[in-house]
């Protein structure tokens, strides 16, 4: 690039004489230099830069390091739109300028310049320029070494790019330890839509269904596929990807698409995502602040929680994913045009209580009321199986520097094992101080469900010949409508382990 040829730019030449620090930095042809005293440090290339929805092009994406989330700026793109993207070889430099950190990629690092001010010039720009980034050049070698000096404080003003506070190491703030001991811990759900992994709190979910029959509305567009019946009431199903403007993936619904019902307001509103993922506990501190990703949508988006064996989760703000003039249209447009059947709802129904269960499989479906369970994981193939250990014992797993006993419910009451071991989840959950995973073939959906859909279950399940996981379970709930009822079996995880009893070994 041709700094010269940059609109209303003019050289300034200093006449001072002192010199200054420079790193500089490679990319493609051009040579580039920043302040030292602006250089945190240099990394290589993540393994994992999480892609951002709405982002410009010039935005790589966003990564973690030591507790903060840095933003990835491709200085390439910035200058031109169809410039390359970031490759695995290159670097990144982070900069700490006015305690706001953000990487810029640079295919190689250069050399530490003491720089004297008689080979420096400034530049100025047309407001508005995208090459304003560059501050001046420095001239060495008799002129046949050209950098180019980029302004620190222009990089963190680029729109879009915003400024993500360095953590400072103060004695203020309480211990992490201290701090989760008087803080309460939070719960959210983790699900994929357009390439990247959000999740939204679990107070905000009403539930989370598999897709049902969509039925066209008058308020069809890109953002709402259609509508849905959902307790007597008519709600808009809204594409999540469309909301990020991700590129259509096809009309085709999969297995794994899941429809997440959140309470917006007094709105109830469907979100359709390619699959729903786990329950993730995690704590307010543990909410870093990202890059604001666009100012279209940019309240949706209230932060990341990154997790060991989950990567980095974009934590999202439902009471900003859509705007008030959204939700009333979509809230009084259906109810308008598709009248709830109020009737349908009796006032027993009304005042029922409801609560939220996961449901999944072992052979057959079971309900486990969610506030049994700590988080659900994939099964992991470091389970370790010490010797003398009882036959249901699948083996401990060291998680989060904590051992979880495993117990293989399909070993336990003499069940086929799963053709691919590798497809199943584990409930952890905790007894005490303790905690336990129960490896299960798969979650299914996470549900409301009336206390009227419960009831005791029937005497010859629980005694009689059943001699399987249902004969442990006292309690059933009935789900579905009357052409496609299901009878789950109300999954006691206390109970399962009463029973056990000293036949688990104590998690250290």
């Amino acid at each position: 690039m041709d700094m010269h040829e940059a609109t209303g730019l003019q050289a300034q030449a200093s006449g001072d004489t002192a010199t200054e620090l420079f790193g500089s930095f490679h990319l493609g042809d051009d040579e580039f230099a920043l302040p030292a005293s602006c250089i945190r440090e240099v990394v290589n290339y993540p393994a994992k830069v999480t892609a951002l929805p709405l982002s410009p092009a010039y935005l790589e994406g966003m990564f973690t390091l030591r507790g903060s989330v840095i933003p990835v700026v491709n200085l390439g793109r910035l200058f031109r739109t169809d410039a390359p993207r970031a490759v695995a070889t290159d670097k990144i430099a982070i900069l700490d300028f006015q305690q706001v950190l953000i990487g810029i990629v640079f295919q190689d690092t250069g050399e530490i310049l003491r720089v004297p001010a008689s080979a420096r010039s400034a530049l100025q720009y047309a407001a508005g320029d995208s090459h304003a980034v560059i501050a001046g050049t420095i001239l060495l070698e008799g002129g046949a070494r050209l950098l180019q000096v980029l302004d620190p404080h222009a990089l963190l003003r680029i729109e879009n790019v915003p400024h993500v506070l360095a953590l400072q190491a103060t004695g203020a703030k309480l211990s992490t330890a201290r701090y989760h001991a008087q803080s309460e811990r939070r719960q959210c759900v983790s699900f994929h839509a357009a390439g990247a992994t959000f999740a939204f709190e679990m107070l905000a979910i009403q539930e989370i269904i598999r897709v049902p029959e969509l039925h066209s509305s008058l308020l069809n567009s890109e953002l709402c596929l259609g509508r849905m019946h959902f307790r007597g009431s008519q709600v808009a199903v809204v594409d999540f990807g469309a909301l990020l403007q991700a590129p259509a993936s096809g009309t085709a619904a999969t297995g794994d698409q899941r429809i997440i019902v959140v309470r917006l307001e007094d709105t109830t509103v469907g979100f359709l995502v390619d699959s729903v993922d786990s329950i993730v506990h995690f704590f307010g501190d543990e909410v870093l602040p990202i890059p604001l990703l666009s100012k279209a949508r940019a309240a949706m988006f209230a932060g990341c929680i990154t997790k060991e064996g989950l990567g980095d989760i974009i934590f999202l703000d439902h009471k900003g994913i859509l705007s008030q003039a959204e939700i009333v249209e979509m809230r009084d447009g259906h109810a308008r045009l598709y009248p709830a059947d109020a009737e349908a709802n009796t006032a027993a129904t009304r005042k029922a209580q409801r609560r939220v269960y996961i449901t999944f499989t072992v052979e057959t479906r079971f309900a486990v009321e969610i506030g049994q369970v700590r988080e659900i994981i994939d099964f992991s193939g470091a389970i370790t199986t010490p010797p003398g250990m009882p036959a249901c014992m699948r083996g401990l797993l060291n998680l989060r520097q904590q051992m979880i006993s495993i117990i293989d419910l399909r070993q336990l009451y003499a069940m086929p094992p799963l053709a691919d071991a590798n497809t199943g989840k584990i409930l952890i959950v905790e007894r005490g101080a303790e905690r336990y995973g129960f490896l299960v073939d798969h979650v299914d959906n996470i549900m409301t469900i009336s206390d009227s859909q419960r009831f005791a279950a029937p005497q010859i399940i629980r005694t009689g010949e059943h001699e399987d996981l249902r004969s442990e379970m006292d309690e059933m709930i009935d789900i579905g409508t009357d052409a496609q009822r299901q009878t789950l079996s109300v999954f006691q995880c206390d109970h399962l382990l009463e029973k056990l009893g000293a036949a688990l070994p104590q998690a250290a």
